[in-house]
């Protein structure tokens, strides 16, 4: 499994370095130091590499969605945690962000893509009902649309270019859009 990981990181790298027009899994399997049947025999499509690449992106969005003792505060903590990985992680916001863009021109990965989407808009659909019924936000019945807008919101912060991202502007956008929610 750590070979996998190993692949994984160095393409998410890659990625974030050169965007996907400049992801080559020869320069992956090269950063990694093994050859390109070996990235092959882990990862046979270059699809599914980058799903591997969403996966571990994913699972550092999933990072901010920890337990806490009731569900308006883990929104608050998961929102915390957002503007964490603007601030400390920008790279992560890249790759998103040119899967997106690639996503409008490729299918496969437009697929992944949509796939994403669907799960974190009904975890945040879910968490947001919670946070309803204990008084944390407005309006439960809005959920689903609470969560779209949220993800919409976040995709569009993926998109800005690397210097249009300022740290500050993006924990600004994300305050009041917690602000807006609550």
């Amino acid at each position: 499994m750590e070979r996998q990981e190993a692949l994984v990181q160095a393409a998410y790298e890659l990625l974030a370095e050169r965007g996907f027009e400049g992801l080559r899994t020869r320069d992956v399997a090269g950063r990694v130091g093994v050859n390109i049947a070996t990235l092959h025999y882990y990862y046979p499509t270059k699809e599914k590499l980058i799903r591997g690449v969403v996966g571990y992106a994913m699972g550092r969005f999933r990072s901010t969605l920890q337990p806490a003792d009731s569900p308006g505060e883990q929104l608050r903590a998961h929102f915390a945690g957002i503007r964490r990985l603007a601030r400390n992680e920008p790279e992560l916001f890249v790759v998103m962000g040119e899967l997106a863009m690639r996503g409008r021109r490729d299918r496969a990965i437009a697929a992944i893509v949509r796939d994403v989407d669907t799960t974190w808009q009904k975890t945040l659909a879910a968490l947001l009902r919670h946070a309803a019924k204990e008084g944390a936000i407005a309006n439960a019945a809005k959920a689903d649309d609470l969560a779209a807008l949220i993800v919409a919101t976040l995709k569009g912060l993926f998109i800005l270019p690397a210097d249009g991202r300022d740290a500050k502007e993006v924990d600004r956008q994300l305050r009041a859009l917690e602000r807006l929610i609550a």
